[in-house]
């Protein structure tokens, strides 16, 4: 069905919907309590895939100064990134030998959890983060940050005062810039010859075949197969030549390119491809019966929850992160069934979540209060939060899991 969606990548107008998530908040919107008087900024959230390149998409576009003028995710409030960022960061300095005369750049470099260890290892490096209020936090910890969004013209500017670099990191950025064509031509002009690009996203097959409807929010306006970003890459002079698997996030990719005379494809990049073809991502019907597995999940959760408060169960939920907002916006569960809301992130403790405005503390909380139950809402971290809330659940506390089945964990 196509509803004259036009892809940002290719330029065809003969986008199919795949997903309706109504009319929902900024999913990074977390509000102080005095914000209720006023209007809270809701938008469409539609998730398509173009009928010709099959990228996958939201339709309805938010100006990302609304998204990212103060934004509270601070990355390192979790131990699993802390040592994901680490331990990537150790190999790059290993495979490509990096050293003094070396520069890195990150895109969207957060409070600096990555680039740190670059620091420590004496390699220069800089920053580009455009949420002021994060950047001053890498600032403080010695890391050269600009504040600003990357495209072909900050580039210009970096290379013009000599900071081409040798490698370019983006951890969970290339989903979140519109403009994907101006983003891959302005990794074409910083990047130094011989230089390496390396990506990690969330992977669209998990997106589909994993039901992780709630990746989509106004942030993220993309979500990437191999086979549709092969050709934008081609497009500007990059090609893709190798491709890693990744479990974190709910299962990511990590994409490594250079400049297209520097080298091919090799065999990881074909086996994806072909893997991709054979699950069938460019025809049409690997994406039907999306939206029916997802009312299913609601219906599944609500009932759940609906009987537990019947019982006289309490129920707290986990993680004020923004795949929490949309399910708990979309399933519509607000104050009515969860007492509160716990997160590790003190930027977000004494806040609203948006759109439900269910109040957030400290973790601690949870053994304070004792809820029966508590809905993950961060299940991406599943195996970290449950470690860490190992007296919660011997006490009797048990966690709820929604995706991608609704299930309890004792």
């Amino acid at each position: 069905m196509s509803d004259y969606l036009q892809c940002r990548a290719c330029g065809s107008s003969h986008g199919r919907l795949v997903l309706d998530l109504g009319i929902q908040p900024l999913a990074n919107n977390l509000l102080k309590p005095t914000d209720l008087s006023q209007p809270e900024p809701k938008f469409p959230l539609r998730l398509f895939v173009c009928g010709e390149c099959r990228l996958l998409q939201i339709a309805d576009e938010v100006a990302p100064v609304k998204l990212f003028g103060e934004y509270l995710y601070f990355s390192s409030f979790s131990d699993l990134m802390l040592r994901h960022a680490r331990e990537a960061a150790e190999r790059y300095i290993s495979d490509f030998g990096l050293g003094p005369k070396n520069r890195v750049v990150e895109i969207a470099s957060n409070d600096g959890y990555l680039l740190k260890n670059f620091v420590q290892a004496g390699i220069p490096c800089l920053g580009i983060e455009p949420a002021a209020n994060i950047a001053r936090e890498a600032v403080s910890r010695g890391i050269p940050t600009r504040v600003e969004f990357f495209g072909s013209a900050l580039a210009k500017t970096l290379v013009a005062e000599n900071q081409g670099a040798d490698l370019i990191l983006g951890n969970n950025v290339f989903a979140h810039a519109p403009a994907i064509n101006d983003f891959v031509e302005g990794l074409k002009i910083l990047l130094k010859p011989g230089g390496r690009v390396i990506l990690e996203f969330p992977y669209a097959l998990d997106l589909i075949e994993k039901i992780e409807f709630d990746t989509i929010y106004h942030e993220h306006v993309f979500y990437f197969t191999l086979s549709a970003l092969q050709p934008v890459f081609e497009r500007h002079g990059l090609v893709i030549h190798h491709v890693e698997k990744l479990p974190i996030h709910g299962g990511s990719l990590r994409l490594f390119a250079t400049h297209a005379e520097n080298g091919a494809p090799d065999a990881t990049v074909d086996a994806f491809l072909r893997e991709e073809n054979r699950r069938g991502v460019k025809a049409d019907g690997y994406y039907q019966g999306f939206s029916e597995r997802v009312m299913g999940l609601k219906t599944d959760l609500n009932r759940l929850l609906g009987r537990l408060k019947a019982e006289g169960k309490s129920v707290a939920a986990y993680g004020a992160s923004a795949k929490g907002s949309t399910l708990l916006n979309f399933f519509g569960l607000g104050t009515d069934y969860l007492d509160f809301v716990v997160d590790r992130s003190s930027y977000k403790q004494g806040r609203l979540t948006p759109g439900t405005h269910i109040p957030i503390l400290p973790p601690e909380q949870l053994l304070a209060r004792q809820p029966d139950y508590t809905l993950l809402l961060t299940w991406n971290f599943a195996d970290e939060i449950l470690e860490q809330q190992q007296e919660y659940r011997q006490r009797g506390g048990q966690f709820i899991i929604p995706i991608p089945e609704v299930k309890i964990v004792e």
